[in-house]
Order: structure tokens, then sequence, then C-alpha cells
């Protein structure tokens, strides 16, 4: 019989091959139709709020990775438990193969606007997996073991080997040496022709055994061949993995990225000064680098968009339904902004604020077009992958910089950061505001529909919070006594940075520095010299608004509306 470790081992290939067919159809079909995908979309979905906030504190912009990781492990323990049970029953495999695409398949469906043809990735996958399965066990066993049947047990091929590797001597010695000829038997008083007929019985029922061995040998374990059978496994596997996802688009996405040329803006974003970054080392720059730009969505799979095909369908609560292709867009009259964004699940002191330069489309004008109904309150944008967020309508339309923005830092949007059109909302946390990918603004209101933050437990406005943050010194950085600069960054979008104060080992608050800015949507660095003295000190942070408002040291997590609180740091001078 097969070994408890080759049944696990095969078991892990066909899983493997299962996942990699999967996704080469899932290519062909769509990325997030691959089935581990939609597995990991329901699970982002139906996990409670505190612990996707423990996620992304701990593990950042790698949550994702860190779930998909986890939905892979739990695949291959399940895969290898699944190929020690077929090892008896072939069926085992099949039904516990069938059980995994029954649930790949039911997540599947739950996407927004599913189809049929969705679900092909997953079926097409549990049929090949389920063939791999039945045919490394098959090669395993010498080729000859027969689905459902369980075959002999080690037990019995060693019983068999007992049998006919050791016939009694009583049976074999006494029938060799008797006469053989007519007559009786002397010991039996038969005959001779009976008394060999009933030792041709004797022998044929010794003789039974051995046919069982033989039978036994046949599905012997086959080392070699397994082996052999799991390497190729593999490279199916991998070889459709590849090739699924280079299908998947990302190559002709970026193609077409690449060949977007970006018309020159109608409104130039005001210049930025020459005081707005301090240039210190370590101190966040005024312009973040795409590249270093952080990432929160919820989008397990990028999705890969074709600009030829992508459309911004604006209805609703409207009095003209508008839809807008990517070159309508950029024939629109463009808008640049310098705007720095902020995630709601920032901790205080946190990394999850950037700020870049954008250009785009005002929303208000698109708005405009369509003519919005005056009891309309909320526009709820959805992303190409199903995700929805609600913005609050006066906010979009009250002057400021809201865009539709293609453009980033002067190139065109990133694919990770919402390629070929995203939003961009000063003033209001991203889950709000900022959706990437965006194909669909139904203007409504906040009593007919909820976003999907909303529902789990997430304010539905989410106006950003004043923040600052120590960027240098770093908490638990030992430093030199003497001169220390104390510098970061403090952002109050779309109201502004009046003033930051720090103080150590709580003494008297003390005015720092403010670099220049381009406008109040954005975020202002500072700095402060501080004569550092041998010993462990405290040192705090706290802004003020153009409005007049203070931080507060109370400290509160970032669930439901934002964290409050002052950054505090500790540092040790010698």
């Amino acid at each position: 019989m097969v070994p408890a470790w080759a049944g696990a081992l095969a078991g892990l290939v066909a899983g493997g091959v299962a996942l990699g067919v999967a996704q080469l159809a899932a290519g062909l079909v769509g990325p997030e139709t691959f089935p581990v995908v939609a597995v990991g979309d329901v699970t982002v979905d139906l996990t409670p709020a505190p612990v996707k906030d423990f996620a992304i504190r701990t593990f950042g912009e790698n949550d994702k990775a860190v779930l998909v990781g986890g939905v892979l492990v739990v695949l291959a323990l399940v895969a290898a438990l699944i190929g020690v049970l077929a090892r008896r029953r072939s069926v085992y495999g099949v039904a516990g193969l069938a059980a995994f695409g029954v649930v790949g398949v039911l997540a599947v469906l739950t996407r927004p606007d599913a189809g049929v043809l969705d679900v092909l990735p997953t079926v097409v996958g549990v049929a090949v997996g389920a063939w791999a399965l039945s045919w490394l066990l098959r090669r395993a066993t010498g080729g000859a073991a027969r689905a459902g049947d369980t075959g002999p047990s080690d037990a019995d091929a060693a019983d068999a080997g007992t049998v006919t590797g050791d016939i009694p001597g009583d049976v074999t010695g006494d029938a060799a040496e008797r006469p053989v000829g007519a007559g009786r038997s002397a010991e039996t008083g038969r005959s001779a022709e009976a008394e060999r007929s009933a030792e041709s019985g004797r022998s044929a029922e010794v003789e039974r055994p051995a046919v069982m061995r033989a039978g036994a040998d046949l599905r012997a374990f086959d080392r070699r061949k397994l082996l052999t059978g799991v390497a190729g496994g593999v490279v199916v596997a991998g070889a459709a993995t590849v090739l699924g996802r280079q299908l998947g688009g990302r190559q002709a996405v970026d193609a077409a990225r690449v060949g977007v040329a970006l018309p020159k803006p109608a409104t130039l974003a005001k210049p930025i000064p020459a005081g707005a970054d301090l240039r210190i080392n370590g101190l966040s720059p005024f312009i973040t680098r795409n590249q270093d730009f952080y990432r929160v969505d919820t989008a397990l799979v990028v999705p890969q968009v074709d600009p030829n095909t992508w459309k911004l369908r604006i209805h609703g609560l409207v009095d003209r339904p508008v839809e807008l292709t990517y070159a309508d867009l950029l024939k629109m009259p463009l808008t640049e902004a310098d705007v720095t964004l902020t995630c709601v699940s920032n901790e205080v002191g946190g990394e999850y604020a950037g700020n870049a330069r954008w250009l785009g489309v005002r929303m208000s004008e698109v708005l405009r077009q369509a003519g919005l109904r005056s009891d309309a309150d909320m526009l709820l944008s959805t992303s190409e992958d199903g995700f929805t967020c609600g913005t609050p309508v006066d906010v979009v339309m009250d002057g400021r910089e809201a865009l539709f923005a293609i453009a980033m830092n002067g190139e065109v949007l990133p694919v990770d950061h919402g390629f070929p059109v995203r939003q961009v909302v000063p003033g209001l946390y991203g889950y709000v505001s900022a959706t990437k990918w965006v194909v669909d603004v139904k203007v409504t209101r906040f009593d007919r529909d909820e976003a999907y933050w909303t529902p789990r437990g997430w304010s539905a406005k989410g106006p950003i919070k004043t923040q600052s943050r120590i960027d240098v010194p770093k908490s638990g950085d030992s430093l030199k006594a003497g001169r220390v600069t104390i510098a970061g960054v403090a952002w109050a979008q779309h109201t502004g940075v009046d003033a930051v104060e720090v103080r150590v080992d709580r003494q008297e608050w003390r005015q720092a520095k403010l670099a220049q800015v381009p406008g109040p949507d954005t975020w202002r660095q500072w700095s402060i010299d501080w004569d550092a003295t041998a010993g462990q000190h405290t040192i705090q942070v706290r802004a003020t608004d153009a409005a007049g408002y203070t931080q507060v040291e109370q400290e509160a997590p970032p669930a439901p509306d934002g964290a409050t609180g002052w950054h505090t740091i500790t540092v040790k001078v010698a």
C-alpha cells in the first residue's frame, strides 16, 4: 500500500496542479475569478473590523500577502490530508477536492456581477486536480490499482509471504515420499488415484496465498514512478501559474499605460515654495515618491483595467446620466493639485500618509454635467473590484481640488494606485473618498445606501483629523549629548496646519519651525533644535490647525473615524 507520506505528497502536488490550472483559466476569464482570490475576498469581507485593524497594524501593506499565504497554507494542509485518505479509496480524494470546489464556486459567485462563466476556473481546476491525484496514486502502485479498490494491506502481504515461503514439511514432505502407483494407501486405505486427487486439492489450497502475494506485488509501492510523476506535476503547476498570470493582463495593461500621453493641465498647481522641504536626513520629503506611497485597499489582486475599454458611469439622483471613456476624460480640462492622502487605519505616528502632485478632471465639473438633484448628499463610488465608498456631495462641490485623477507626480497613474482613474478628495480619509480603479458613481443619499466600511463599524463620513508625527529621531534611538534636531510632518487637510509644538519630558511646549506649503491640502514639515542631556527622555508633539483646533492628548484607536493623541517617542542620550 502507498505510505502516508507518499499520499500526502501526491495530494500536495495534485492541489498545486489544480490551482495552477485554475490560475490559467482565470487568466482567460478574469484574474478575480481565481478561487484563492475569491476565497480571500470573502474572508476579507467577513473578517470583523478589529481583526482587520490588527492585520493592518501588524503586517502593514503586506496584510494581503499574509492573507493569501494563509489561504494557501490551509489549502496545502487539506490537500495533503486528501491525498492520505485517497490511498485507500480514490473516491475520498474526489470528494475532498469537490468540497473545496464548492467553496471556491460559492466564493466566486459572491462577487459583484458574477456570471456562470466565472466559476469555470474553479471547476476546471478541481477536475484536473482530481485526475492528477488519481494518476499519481496509480503510478505509485505500479498502475495496477483500480479506482475505489483499497488493495491488500501491508499486513496481508506479509501474511501471504509467510504462508507461501514456509509450507509445512508434513504436507510437502509426506506427499513427496508417498509411493505413486496402483492399490490403496497404507495410511488412508484409499486408492492411489483417490489419494492423488486429494493431494491435488491440498496443493491448490496451499498455492492460493501465492496468488494473493502476486496480486500484492503488482500493487507494491513504486517510489521512483511516484517521484517522477510528482516532478511532472510540479512543472505543470508552475507553468500553468506563470502563463495564467501573464494572461491575466498585467503586461497588456502596463503596455497600455506606457502608451498614454498625458495632456498639459488647464489649471497648474501652485509652485512648491522653496522652503517646503527642509531636507533633513530621515524627514519625510514633501513629495512622496510613487514607489514609496502607502497602499491600503481591499484588492487581493490589483485590478488590471484596460484604458481602452474603461468607462465611468455617473447616475442616480441626476438629471442626465453621464458615461465617460478614458479618451473623453483626457479631452476635458485637467487640473493639477498637491494633495496629501491619509488612511483612517493610521495609528498616531503611523506611516499611512503621503503627499503627491495629482492630475485629473474636477469631480464637480463631471457632476455638474450630470445635473445633481437637490436632495442628493452622497456619492457612492464603485471600484472595478467591487469595493464601494461613500463621499459627501457637499465636500466635493465646495471648490476644493477633488479629482478623478489620471496621473501622479508627473507620470500616468501607477496600476497599484488606481490606473486608469481614481478619486482624490482633500480633507477626507481614503475609505470615504479615494476609490481606486473607479468605474461607477451613483449619486444617492446616506439614508438610502451604505458603502463597504460603514456596516463594518466605521463612520459614514470621514473628515481627516489634525495629526502630527515625529520622523527624527526614531523611538528607541541612542543619541549623543548636545544639539539634536527633532523634525517631522503635520497635516490637517483641507484646513491647513498653523502651528506645531514640541515638548521634552513633559516640560513647557516650544514652537517648532514650520516649512512653507503651497496650500492647505498638503502636510507640513516642521523642526526644532534640542540641547540633549544624558539620560532617557520622552518627546511629544502636537499640532494646531488653521481653524484653531489643537490635537487632544487623549488617545483613541483608528476605529470608527480616525485615531487621536499626541505622538510620543522615547530616546536615550549618552
